[in-house]
């Protein structure tokens, strides 16, 4: 690389809106580059692949992190000793969702559930689970169903308003038992947690319907950006008074466009992944950058970002 620049690890990253706000962030921000290179890995890509980008990003003076998406659970299993440091999330998550460095030291950081636990404060009304007993059904168990679920099985979320229950959906047998054991290391009660290996989208539109009214419907699976598709049929029906979150921002957006004909007929209250987005690429950029972060920078920088893409912010239930 022969200017400075920071990564973005993905599968599409072209495609993505940070490829045209990270220039505007980083002049408002002072940054010591403009430049956001995307590093797209296929997905199911070997050992060696993540390890190459990591050893890659750790001898170039000119890599001054990334940002790591997709791929987090992969790149840990396959690279996590390449790295000097490892925060706490990243350990227990078994994930790197931020590649920095600190004075010679390559940094490894799991983000997610700091995030997740921003994004989900401004979708969810305040005493949601206490004032309604919803329940919380995240369909995925990848790295943002990881951090979603371990955010709020958390006994400290929203001031003691937790859910009474959190499913966990996934077409894979192993992402569920990285889950259980992330939820293990995380000392959370595992009587609140439900792991479903869902073979079909049939089975995983039976779940949906088998959750409480006012349950917290998550699509953390991909489907619908990094892959074509939603993770339930069209004629799913959502529970009454759920609150809908689409993770996804871009995309074709089956599972949130379903949610949106629904709306009204069943109550919903519908959100997509924009915030998520800004959470996530600002807290990612504070560490990389080794800057502070407050709320009213982020709206800042969301405000600017909102400039480029006309559709955002959605509105947000209140």
């Amino acid at each position: 690389m022969s200017q400075k620049a920071m990564g973005f690890v993905g599968v599409d990253t072209a495609h993505s809106s940070i490829m045209r706000v990270f220039p505007l962030w980083a002049e408002h921000l002072h940054l010591p580059t403009r430049l956001l290179r995307g590093h797209d890995i296929p997905l199911e890509s070997p050992d060696a692949v993540y390890r190459d980008l990591v050893t890659s990003i750790a001898q170039d003076q000119n890599h001054l992190g990334a940002l790591v998406t997709t791929h987090k659970i992969r790149l840990y299993e396959a690279a996590h000793d390449l790295f000097d440091d490892l925060d706490d999330f990243s350990r227990q998550c078994g994930e790197i969702s931020s590649i920095s460095k600190r004075h010679g030291r390559l940094r490894g950081a799991a983000k997610d559930p700091v995030t997740a636990g921003l994004a989900i404060a401004e979708i969810l009304p305040a005493g949601w689970f206490r004032r309604t007993g919803g329940e919380v059904l995240c369909l995925g168990s990848g790295g943002a169903g990881t951090a979603i679920s371990t955010h709020l099985g958390g006994t400290d979320h929203r001031h003691g308003d937790r859910t009474p229950g959190v499913t966990l959906t996934d077409v894979s047998s192993k992402r569920l038992a990285h889950v259980r054991d992330v939820h293990t290391r995380a000392g959370l009660d595992p009587s609140l947690f439900r792991y479903v290996l869902v073979t079909s989208a049939d089975q995983a539109r039976e779940v949906v319907a088998a959750s409480p009214p006012h349950s917290l419907v998550v699509n953390a699976t991909g489907l619908g950006k990094d892959r074509p598709g939603s993770p339930v049929p069209d004629d799913t029906v959502f529970p009454r008074g759920a609150v809908v979150w689409e993770i996804n921002y871009r995309g074709p957006l089956g599972f949130l466009r379903l949610a949106q004909r629904q709306q009204q007929a069943r109550g919903l209250l519908v959100a997509d992944g924009w915030r998520y987005f800004i959470h996530g690429w600002t807290q990612v950029i504070a560490e990389v950058f080794d800057i502070s972060m407050p709320a009213d920078t982020v709206e800042e920088l969301a405000a600017l970002a909102g400039q480029l893409a006309p559709d955002h912010p959605p509105s947000l239930p209140q």
